[in-house]
């Protein structure tokens, strides 16, 4: 589990590289190999039989002399592809973050007495810090404290899955952000942060000054839900008496457009009317921030006229577009796909309207 650099002969069979990074779901990575019967690695195909999973990959690249991990996780499958005509076979490398190893083994049954879903998380991620794992555990909007003579929160599945739960069940994600420095990771646990520096901006249609290479727009104003979220009256033990107001904004997710879309539809969550007020108000909140974003940006870049690597989980600014479409994003994901010679990037934007509520960008 303790990375090394690995052997020029394996370097230079290196074919392409291609890692994920989302603020919705796991990040991942796919290597690819020039393979033959003499190969130095024969020895990892070996080694992957013996071991399983645990094989450890960390991903990085050097640009203008500075490092970025890309990713540190492990080897979840193999796939070896031979060519009858050439003889020269690829072999395919896949993996996850290290997401993977919190999800090995349930702990279902578990109590948290007197714990809050904040202090259940950490407790989970400290588990982990030999892995170079630390956690950034941001409270809940409405937070839930749990009180022993009523409740004990039970632990559910894999620490992954739990934590998960926990992250939906008041609208929060959970990821792991590789890096800074090789072998080190932090877990995060909070909402989508849509506030911070933005990175310097995607520009479109500017001649010399344009440093993407494409760049689509789709506004679905029929996407957004505010949902009606009813309790029980606890004093008359009658359900759906009381309605939860939910909103898709709160300070950690700030209105990126001015102009959002109307809500079309006020759909009913269901089984909330055992809840607590908090945790009812909670699970609304989850919901409607799943909708919210009515616009889409989809597009790639060359890193290098880029100048940097595009990170997910942050802010960028896009100019050159028009006036509604220009402004700040939410960088839900990227994909890096380096080959010989090229380094580009798919990424994924969003916002939550038109006409940006910010008038100039970083350049």
């Amino acid at each position: 589990m303790v990375p090394e650099p690995v052997a020029k002969a394996v370097l230079d069979a290196l074919i392409d590289v291609e890692v994920t990074n989302s603020a919705s779901s796991d990040s991942g990575f796919q290597l690819s190999f020039a393979f033959s019967s003499k190969s130095p690695l024969n020895a990892l195909l070996l080694l992957l039989a013996k071991v399983g999973p645990l094989i450890r990959v960390i991903i990085l690249v050097n640009i203008k002399g500075r490092q970025h991990v890309l990713i540190d996780g492990v080897i979840s499958t193999h796939q070896l592809s031979p060519n009858v005509q050439t003889g020269q076979s690829i072999l395919t490398v896949n993996g996850f973050d290290l997401t993977t190893v919190m999800n090995l083994k349930p702990f279902t049954g578990i109590p948290y007495p007197d714990m809050p879903a904040e202090a259940r998380v950490a407790q989970i991620i400290e588990k982990y810090a030999e892995f170079g794992i630390v956690s950034n555990v941001i409270d809940s909007v409405f937070k839930d404290m749990p009180i022993r003579s009523n409740r004990i929160p039970i632990h559910q599945g894999t620490d992954l899955d739990y934590v998960k739960l926990l992250a939906r069940d008041v609208g929060h994600v959970f990821y792991l952000e590789p890096g800074p420095s090789p072998g080190s990771s932090t877990a995060y646990w909070g909402p989508e942060l849509k506030v911070g520096p933005p990175q310097p901006a995607l520009n479109i249609n500017m001649d010399i000054h344009t440093n993407i290479e494409s760049l689509n727009f789709t506004f679905n104003g029929d996407s957004k839900e505010i949902p009606v979220v009813y309790i029980q009256n606890e004093e008359t033990n009658e359900s759906d008496s009381i309605t939860i107001p939910v909103s898709d904004i709160n300070s950690l997710n700030p209105p990126l457009g001015s102009i959002p879309p109307f809500a079309s539809r006020f759909p009913k969550i269901r089984n909330t009317a055992h809840l607590k007020p908090v945790q009812a108000k909670a699970l609304g909140l989850a919901e409607a921030s799943r909708t919210a974003d009515a616009l889409t940006g989809s597009g790639t870049l060359n890193v290098l006229r880029y100048g940097q690597v595009l990170k997910a989980r942050a802010l960028v600014g896009v100019r050159g577009a028009c006036e509604a479409f220009n402004g700040l994003y939410y960088v839900k994901s990227v994909t890096h796909k380096i080959k010989r010679g090229e380094y580009k990037q798919d990424f994924t934007l969003s916002r939550n309207g038109l006409v940006s509520t910010e008038k100039r960008v970083l350049v």
